[in-house]
């Protein structure tokens, strides 16, 4: 088995080394939950795309500094490959800005958020759809940093996790398409020198400070893992 995964973007020069790259914690987040897979890589903000969806039994789109209304040529060839992986019935995951350009390919509506920004550790009730293994558990809590969301979701989606910030912030397409804007591969040492690097610059010192005040830094912080069976077991759905 093949797991592809569309670098959309990467970590900040100064965290990488320390943290590695967002499809380094994307690869050991599926690694975590069991995904048994020979993971293949294409840096697709440099324009490094595979040859097409065939080349991967399953696909994930990761997390970004840009944003899906850029209309840079490789953010419009990427949305072209979401349809044809759509098209293809890969299994097909996205995270922040992968979350976004899935919404946006397949007809939602993706705006920067006038309610500001979406930082630190962040609360999502859990709507079960019957595509996800949710067991008893009504909410869960991972990390989030964002500034952009869906504001209008596409016809074909159904609503899996929601907050009062961010209504669509888990979306299932049919039954090989999840997609969540925060981020269950970042732990919560990562978020903290993330937040700390960008306060005062990207965003203000006192959203970085609230932020930072919510998150759990303890081993069992966030419902990281969980979220990360989840995709696992869409992952595995791959024919």
């Amino acid at each position: 088995m093949k797991v592809g995964i569309l670098a959309a973007g990467t970590s900040p020069d100064e965290l990488v080394s320390q943290h590695g790259s967002y499809a380094d914690m994307v690869q050991d987040l599926l690694q975590r939950s069991g995904v048994d897979a020979e993971f293949c890589r294409y840096e697709v903000r440099l324009d490094e795309f595979p040859a097409g969806a065939g080349a991967c039994d399953a696909w994930v789109i990761t997390g970004s500094k840009h944003n899906v209304d850029e209309g840079t040529p490789w953010i419009t060839r990427l949305e072209s490959l979401v349809l044809e992986i759509v098209a293809a019935r890969k299994p097909l995951a996205g995270i922040c800005f992968g979350h976004q350009i899935i919404a946006q390919a397949l007809g939602g509506k993706v705006e920067r958020f006038d309610g500001g920004w979406g930082l630190g550790l962040q609360e999502y009730a859990l709507l079960d759809t019957g595509l996800l293994d949710t067991g008893e558990a009504s909410s869960f809590s991972i990390n989030a940093i964002h500034q952009y969301q869906v504001v209008e979701k596409p016809e074909s989606a159904e609503v899996f996790a929601t907050s009062d910030f961010c209504r669509y912030a888990g979306l299932v397409y049919g039954d090989r398409i999840v997609t969540l804007q925060a981020h269950p591969e970042f732990q919560s040492d990562f978020e903290q020198a993330l937040l700390q690097l960008r306060k005062g610059a990207v965003f203000s010192d006192a959203d970085a400070d609230k932020a930072l005040a919510s998150l759990d830094l303890s081993a069992s912080g966030t419902d990281s893992d969980r979220v990360g069976h989840w995709l696992a077991r869409l992952m595995m759905t791959a024919e």
